[in-house]
């Protein structure tokens, strides 16, 4: 039998993406905007991340992958103009329904989509990794924001021992936050470590010491941690921020890990984009997570 002409166009990744309920992996957006600490357009994400997955194969050059995993499309949680306190239960509600599912994939909007996600997997249960220049240990006394989702999950009670972050950037935090996390027993790497030891390598790491303290993972993908001059489309990226291609293999090794039940993707401001680069860049995460999950 004939293969069907690639003429005008290829199977694509979003040809996996639709009504699937059975599928392993589910995507829900969480276009939430409201007080973020620079004001933007994170809303956006949700929207632009489905709108490059057509222009995006489903086959791997490198590796020879075909990826063949479904994907359950959710759809969006409704939040215009929604705070973060008011969208804790209707986020955290939103994932939880899907954590029959190998992986869910929460797609933002803000930091603040962090929180009611992990909540969503047990807080009593859960370990939490982050990708982030910035540790999000700023105060609450003023209410939540995109600067404080670990923060508010210390406040909820969680165990900071249960809690790895991974990227952190110099002169883009406080002494006090560095020292506040240290206190709480959370393991800080920073954004030079995964340079020279490669940012792969440093998130198995954790994610195998997470796995000894936790039952599931939740990995917080906030994109700032990429440097800015290959990642321009967050206001909290930096120079000096970890490579693109770490980034993606990261990506790869947390899909695999069998412990990691939900992602989100954070800060993505397609506001920003220079040309399409941001896009492009969300949607081969896209692909390197469900090239993840599909070796599982």
């Amino acid at each position: 039998m004939s293969q069907p002409s690639e003429a005008l166009g290829w199977r694509s990744v979003g040809d996996l993406v639709g009504r699937h309920p059975d599928a392993r992996v589910a995507l829900i957006g969480a276009p939430l905007n409201e007080r973020s600490l620079t004001p933007g357009r994170c809303d956006l994400g949700p929207k632009v991340l489905r709108g490059v997955l057509p222009r995006l194969s489903t086959y791997d050059v490198e590796t020879g992958l075909e990826l063949e995993i479904k994907v359950h499309d959710a759809g969006d949680v409704a939040l215009k103009a929604v705070s973060p306190f008011d969208a804790f239960e209707p986020v955290r509600d939103a994932v939880a329904a899907q954590a029959h599912r190998d992986l869910t994939i929460l797609v933002g909007g803000n930091n603040a989509i962090t929180r009611p996600g992990v909540h969503a997997l047990g807080l009593d249960r859960v370990g939490v990794l982050t990708l982030d220049a910035h540790f999000d240990l700023r105060d609450t006394d003023q209410g939540l924001t995109n600067g404080n989702p670990i923060q508010a999950l210390l406040d909820d009670g969680m165990d900071g021992r249960r809690i790895s972050q991974v990227g952190l950037a110099p002169f883009a935090n406080t002494r006090r936050a560095h020292e506040k996390a240290e206190a709480a027993g959370i393991s800080v790497r920073t954004a030079r470590e995964c340079r020279q030891r490669g940012l792969a390598n440093v998130v198995v790491e954790e994610l195998e010491r997470l796995s000894s303290l936790c039952e599931v993972i939740y990995v917080d993908f906030d994109i700032d941690v990429i440097d800015r001059s290959q990642w321009p489309a967050s206001p909290g990226a930096r120079p000096g921020g970890v490579s693109v291609h770490d980034f993606f293999d990261a990506a790869r090794a947390i899909g695999a890990h069998t412990k990691v039940r939900a992602v989100d993707l954070t800060e993505y401001d397609p506001s920003l984009e220079v040309g399409d680069l941001g896009s492009l860049t969300a949607g081969r995460w896209f692909c390197e997570i469900l090239a993840g999950v599909a070796s599982r």
